[in-house]
């Protein structure tokens, strides 16, 4: 499930801009608005482990020298006025979610196109290269790689890897093979793979770009 990043700067009822000195958010919510946020560079920014936190904290401190980066429902929940909406840099960004299920009774489009695994290779040279040629030839796509390091393991690390294929021969025939090369194996799941024509269209209403805000850049 992929659902719209949607980020908007929120504030007490009654706040004026031009009174805030502090912007406060989860670190990478911070980052997807960098744009505008670079647009203030008077902002003082103070990071927090949670986005709605960050509202509950402006409602419950009653803090009128602060703005928060969260969604829609976070200002709804606490209370707050969104002061500029949509300021994340990229509109078109998402966040992806899994639909973890051990039962059967969920709705399945077609049969599985793309699994995500992990595993872990040993630490040589070319360990990690046998694995892909083996996607490779069997005309496997890896659409993704990302590496984390096991715990209190030096130099070992978890290859977490998506991959799609066109037919099931395929896709068992990698398995197969890769399980020589590999060890601590896990498929995370298989499904559908996401196609670009199904994906949820951003809502932008023809006045959801004008500026609710009117301090001028300081320099």
């Amino acid at each position: 499930v992929y659902v719209p990043i949607q980020l908007h700067l929120m504030a007490l009822p009654g706040v004026r801009f031009d009174d805030v000195k502090y912007v406060t958010s989860h670190p990478i919510a911070i980052r997807q608005c960098v744009d505008f946020i670079d647009e203030y560079p008077h902002l003082k920014i103070v990071e927090s482990n949670d986005t709605a936190a960050c509202a509950k904290r402006i409602r419950d401190e009653q803090l009128t020298d602060t703005v928060a980066i969260a969604n829609t429902l976070a200002a709804q929940l606490y209370g707050l006025d969104v002061l500029e909406r949509r300021i994340e840099s990229n509109k078109l960004n998402f966040t992806r979610f899994l639909i973890l299920t051990t039962h059967e009774n969920n709705k399945k489009k077609g049969p599985a196109n793309k699994a995500s695994l992990c595993f872990q290779v040993n630490n040589e040279v070319g360990a990690l290269a046998k694995v892909l040629n083996i996607f490779c030839h069997e005309n496997v796509n890896m659409s993704k790689i990302q590496s984390m390091p096991v715990l209190g393991k030096r130099n070992e690390y978890n290859f977490y890897v998506d991959i799609e294929w066109e037919e099931a021969k395929q896709y068992d025939n990698a398995i197969r093979q890769i399980l020589k090369y590999t060890h601590n194996f896990n498929i995370l799941g298989e499904y559908q793979r996401y196609i670009e024509d199904d994906a949820p269209k951003p809502q932008v209403k023809p006045d959801s770009t004008k500026r609710y805000i009117t301090v001028k850049k300081i320099e």
